[in-house]
């Protein structure tokens, strides 16, 4: 953490004992593989992570496998990353889990469709669990059209629109003096100080709160890349609201 809340809150539903590991804001939220206490049989990483957009270097997820251990990457945001570094879908190691999203480049709404890929063995015992008719007929389209060579030509292009647009933003957050996270994803978190995400919201313009990620509090905001005409009326509303 901090980083998504979804499997954190289901294994605790499950019954099992959760603990966390946190990353820091004073090294820009790296990941410390050897933070992990070595009882730990599940461990849970996004990359690049929820709400940071911090993309940690497969070497370091790497050293988080170890025999009796379960690693599963989330690499929802990766297709949003010109490239996809750092992925690790390609690699059949011990232990490795990587969950992709399908549809969140695109946003698809009403609708989340993925995969697991990795450890064949562990793969075998989530499909053994797995429900019948677990993916809908809608699903199964989405993930028929995100798929297929010009959906893969068109998100590459995407993901360099992004990197494009984050620039604009980033300068723009530099330009105030407000602090954010020198992320990949399409969002950055940004300190922007408590109060200002409720005045935004009074203003008009929508930013993620952040203090529901464990380690952060409501100093801090997500805020999605959009083109340079929203992301000005964002800064220009973070003008008034910080005066």
């Amino acid at each position: 953490h901090p980083q998504y809340t979804g499997p954190h809150a289901a294994l605790i539903a499950a019954g099992h004992t959760v603990g966390t590991v946190l990353c820091r804001a004073e090294d820009e939220f790296a990941l410390h593989p050897e933070e992990v206490p070595t009882e730990a049989d599940l461990v849970v990483v996004g990359n690049p992570t929820n709400p940071t957009g911090v993309l940690h270097p497969a070497s370091a997820l790497r050293r988080l496998l170890r025999p009796g251990r379960v690693v599963l990457v989330d690499e929802a945001f990766l297709d949003a990353v010109p490239g996809e570094p750092e992925t690790l879908a390609g690699e059949e190691l011990p232990g490795l889990l990587v969950s992709r999203s399908l549809t969140k480049h695109w946003s698809i709404p009403g609708i989340r469709a993925g995969y697991l890929l990795g450890d064949a063995a562990v793969l075998a015992e989530a499909a053994r669990l797995q429900i019948p008719w677990s993916v809908s007929a809608p699903a199964l389209a989405a993930m028929l059209s995100c798929s297929d060579e010009r959906a893969l030509a068109e998100s590459e292009c995407r993901a360099r629109q992004l990197v494009i647009w984050r620039e604009v933003l980033t300068a723009g957050l530099t330009a105030r003096a407000v602090a954010f996270v020198a992320g990949v994803a399409p969002f950055v978190l940004a300190r922007v100080g408590r109060g200002v995400h409720a005045a935004l919201r009074d203003n008009g313009i929508a930013v993620r709160r952040a203090d529901t990620f464990p380690g952060l509090d409501d100093s801090w905001v997500r805020i999605a890349v959009r083109p340079p005409e929203l992301t000005d009326r964002l800064l220009s509303t973070l003008d008034r609201v910080l005066g």
